[in-house]
């Protein structure tokens, strides 16, 4: 493919387009959606709304980082650009979204029992320049909150028609180009929107990620039957070569920006169309998803296979289809109840887990075929029980229906259900009109991989009845062994969350904080890497969070934001420690505006984490600070964007695992981390029609 030529073919076409629209431009004027008033219509103290100006006017290194908006969240890389983020927040490592849930334009992103990691989020899909406003919550409080939600959720609105048309060019270090553009034509029905973006980038890397990703977007908006309806085309594309984290005792071998296995990497592709009506009383949602991901990664380089290495591939294809409808009535002048049910079916034709050397299969740990399907009915009643006093109660029921094919072990195929009905309770209480307080309850759940609610043998672990026979390097486990038994696990796992929480808002200041506790019942996991499940004991979790937004004057405005949490295992012992738990997350950062001058700095900060039960190996905590400008001239705007503006050399991530490199001996337990990439600069030239 040549790329550049996609790029230059992706501006030239939607351009040309583009250019028989009106090319008048008005005057910027921002529209902050942190500070719009909540006061009287958020139900508690903790979700929220960002709109455009919000994003657009901070520099943002990749996609995913868009959920940093949500005060208190973190998202980060642990290897190729081309996969999900590993998000952090609430004193949950959330992996790739196990307990975060994310809907783009009222559709779950969220992948069940996928071949990467439950509940897998990748936000590649979107083109930040089509996002109007996200729409978060903290906490399962609210009766349409469903799987994935325990810890929270983010609601991906994209622009119905693009406030005007655009076409822009973006450069950088290492390798980076983008090319974007979008196009809203208004039809004598409704408006037709078009556009996309072309990304390149090689990275610091010691082998090039050499990283590519297409998007493309079609939607089309219309009154019809007294409401808004819109019909969303959404295609992605991506290729990339990973660099996994590295140990620590190599770094000087290899250095931050080295590459012990250069194969590793992998293919995405995501096909999405969406329906949607909505009106003042009524919402209805209709998804068919197409995915199919490739991923190779090698952790542990030689730990089990001293000749092949220890390179796997996992494998996820599937279809998505799926449904929502949501109903709201006016019963009373005081009362409104809304109800509504969801219908979603996963289609899964291939997942599976195979031994690899330089991307070639070797052998197959397990492959499956799933059919995962559930519904679910919720009701909520909102109830302005004085001038002051809004109460606010719910019920949610979740059934849930998993049918495995085992291709390669029979005995772990089969079909299993469950259950659940979770409550949801919330007080808000105006004690002056600028002051809001709240209290909150709710239960939610995660959903486990299938493949672990109808396991009895660990694919991936053998009954070894001679110790003294040797190891086959290319299968990893002596052959023709029985495998070790496995315990299944519930396909539902309910957790509680509750917190206390006030807001406040003049003129210039909107303050929230909030002191939460959530508790899971087990943070029992299928592991995507080892094909097997990993029960572990309940949680608790306990913490503070506040935020503000300060409009200082016309010309400039500030944000804060911090968190701390406290999460433990529910265990008699010592070792209660919960690897990954992110103990304080701080944020802000200033905006200045000046007639055609916009300049930004941010700051993001997250602290130590455990990495093992005892707590006796900690991460290191990471601070990182961007910068970005941006200069209107006509319909043309120039900006510079400054990532790592210190060059800061902390982590990314960082875990504490046994490995062996090639020239070791035998296993060694040591940190392994994957760096943040090193201060570059990009700048970009945007045009808008």
């Amino acid at each position: 493919m040549n790329r550049p030529l996609v790029s230059a073919c992706l501006l030239v076409t939607l351009s040309a387009t583009a250019a028989a629209q009106d090319t008048s431009t008005a005057d910027i004027i921002h529209i902050w959606g942190q500070g719009m008033d909540q006061i009287g219509v958020a139900q508690s103290a903790t979700e929220g709304v960002v709109g455009y100006d919000d994003i657009s006017t901070r520099p943002i290194g990749r996609v995913g980082e868009l959920v940093e908006v949500i005060p208190g969240m973190i998202a980060t890389q642990h290897s190729g650009t081309g996969k999900a983020n590993q998000y952090f927040m609430r004193g949950f490592n959330l992996d790739h979204g196990t307990d975060f849930a994310g809907f783009i334009d009222g559709a779950p992103v969220n992948m069940r029992s996928h071949g990467h990691g439950q509940g897998y989020l990748d936000l590649n899909p979107l083109i930040p320049e089509f996002v109007s406003e996200i729409r978060f919550r903290k906490g399962a409080y609210r009766a349409d909150d469903g799987d994935f939600s325990l810890a929270g959720s983010a609601r991906f609105a994209l622009y119905q028609q693009l406030p005007s048309n655009f076409a822009s060019l973006e450069i950088g270090e290492f390798g980076y180009s983008r090319a974007a553009a979008g196009v809203s034509h208004e039809t004598d029905s409704g408006a037709l929107t078009f556009g996309g973006e072309h990304v390149l980038y090689d990275g610091p890397w010691s082998t090039q990620e050499d990283a590519e990703r297409i998007n493309l977007l079609a939607r089309y908006v219309a009154p019809a039957f007294g409401g808004d309806a819109s019909f969303t085309l959404m295609y992605y594309d991506a290729d990339w070569r990973g660099a996994d984290q590295i140990p620590e005792r190599a770094l000087n071998v290899y250095g931050r920006f080295g590459v012990i296995d250069p194969t590793l990497g992998g293919q995405s592709e995501r096909l999405a169309a969406t329906a949607r009506w909505e009106n003042h009383l009524a919402e209805v949602n209709a998804w068919i998803v197409r995915s199919d991901f490739t991923l190779y990664s090698n952790f542990t380089y030689f730990l089990e296979g001293p000749v092949n290495g220890d390179q796997f591939e996992q494998r996820d294809e599937r279809w998505m289809y799926g449904a929502r409808y949501r109903q709201h009535a006016h019963v009373a002048d005081s009362l409104q109840l809304s109800w509504g049910a969801e219908l979603r079916h996963d289609d899964i034709g291939e997942i599976g887990l195979h031994h690899s050397r330089e991307r070639e299969r070797l052998d197959t740990v397990r492959e499956d075929a799933i059919e995962q399907t559930s519904f679910a009915t919720h009701i909520e009643l909102n109830w302005q029980a004085t001038d002051a006093l809004r109460v606010m109660g719910g019920l949610r029921a979740d059934w849930m229906q998993v049918d495995v094919d085992a291709r390669t072990l029979a005995a772990n195929g089969g079909t299993a259900d469950d259950a659940l009905l979770a409550p949801k309770f919330g007080l808000a209480w105006r004690a002056s009109p600028a002051v809001e307080l709240y209290a909150n309850y709710g239960r939610g759940f995660h959903s486990n991989d299938a493949r672990g609610a109808t396991i009895t043998l660990d694919p991936s672990t053998v009954v070894i009845t001679d110790p003294a026979e040797p190891l086959n390097p290319a299968h990893h486990v002596p052959g023709g062994k029985p495998n070790a038994p496995a315990v299944a696990v519930p396909l539902l796992v309910p957790g509680d969350v509750a917190e206390l929480g006030v807001r406040w808002q003049t003129d210039h200041v909107h303050f929230t904080a909030a002191a939460f506790w959530l508790e899971l019942d087990s943070e029992l996991v299928f592991v995507g890497d080892g094909g097997s499940t990993e029960p572990n004991d309940g949680s608790e979790r306990h913490g503070f969070e506040a935020a503000m937004f300060w409009t200082i004057n016309d010309w400039l405005v500030a944000d804060l934001e911090a968190s701390w949490t406290d999460a433990r295992f529910k265990t008699n012992g010592s070792e209660d420690h919960i690897p990954g738990a992110v103990e304080t997350v701080l944020s802000g950062g200033l905006i200045g505006t000046w007639d055609d001058f916009t300049l930004s700095v941010r700051v993001r900060h997250f602290g130590e984490a455990p990495l093992i039960e005892d707590g006796s190996v900690l991460s290191d905590p990471t601070t990182l600070v961007n910068l970005g400008g941006e200069y209107r001239f006509g319909s043309a705007a120039l900006s510079v964007d400054v990532f790592n503006l210190f060059d800061a050399q902390d982590a990314d991530i960082t875990y504490f695992i046994e490995s062996r490199l090639a020239t070791e001996a035998t296993a060694v337990e040591d940190r392994h981390l994957r760096s943040v990439e090193p201060r570059q600069i990009r700048a970009a030239i945007r045009w808008q029609f």
